[in-house]
């Protein structure tokens, strides 16, 4: 219910030898909806990946993009 076009919404993941990225697609109008005010539903979903990758005692950096460019990648 965040977004228009739940269709539209890709994530993936990217591993690497010191953190993995997941990389979350948005529709261009969406875009904004998953950021939102100030970032702060960007900073929550953050906040919720890594309590849960602090257990495995692994890094995960999240990044929300649309039209292949990335929007917020300020972690």
């Amino acid at each position: 219910s965040l977004v228009d076009k739940p269709e539209a919404i890709e994530i993936s993941e990217t591993q690497n030898e010191v953190a993995t990225i997941i990389e979350i697609r948005t529709a261009p109008e969406d875009a904004g909806k998953v950021i939102g005010r100030e970032g702060r539903i960007a900073n929550a979903i953050r906040a919720i990946v890594k309590a849960a990758s602090a257990k495995q005692q692994k890094r995960v950096s999240v990044e929300i993009m649309t039209e292949d460019k990335p929007l917020d990648s300020s972690r």
